[in-house]
């Protein structure tokens, strides 16, 4: 009811004050600035009388929901690796491949120990490893992520969760 008083004074006296503030005596003009002041006071007061409800700074569920994947979480097995300044892994590519991948990779004697995952997991590979997240490239059916490698790299490619050696590409 006292919003709805405030709005009511608004409309009718401000308009009016505003009208002897430019055309009224000096007296005037003096009961028209003091009339606005209180109406603006009003406002404020009654702004900070009815502040809204706190929202609760997170949502209830019935029950919990996971976020929707964007891309299949996997750990693809890699079908080539080119070795250089850096390390080319390639796999078979699957409908909706993720736009990046995590590598691991930890040096054991000359192995290069390599793991290779898509999606959100957590790369294995235990102590003293690397770990990279990459941009993936895909072309055809072929997936394929850079790796830089360090200057004291092993130089034979294996895979970590097998320890098969990942074969040069062909041609």
């Amino acid at each position: 009811m006292l919003a709805l008083s405030l709005g009511a004074a608004w409309l009718l006296l401000a308009p009016l004050s505003l009208w002897l503030l430019f055309r009224g005596r000096p007296l005037e003009r003096a009961g028209a600035i003091v009339t606005l002041l209180l109406l603006e006071a009003g406002t404020i007061v009654m702004g900070r009388l009815t502040t809204p409800h706190a929202t609760p700074d997170h949502t209830v569920v019935a029950h919990d929901v996971a976020p929707p994947a964007s891309c299949p979480e996997r750990a693809p097995t890699p079908r080539s690796a080119r070795l250089g300044t850096s390390l080319v892994l390639t796999w078979a590519a699957r409908r909706h491949e993720c736009d990046t991948a995590e590598v691991a990779m930890r040096s054991q004697g000359r192995r290069l120990l390599v793991w290779l995952h898509t999606g959100h997991l957590a790369p294995a590979g235990g102590a003293r490893r690397l770990a990279y997240t990459l941009p993936v490239h895909v072309k055809g059916h072929t997936a394929a992520v850079t790796v830089p490698l360090p200057k004291d790299a092993a130089r034979v490619p294996v895979d970590g969760r097998n320890g098969r050696r990942i074969p040069p590409p062909r041609g």
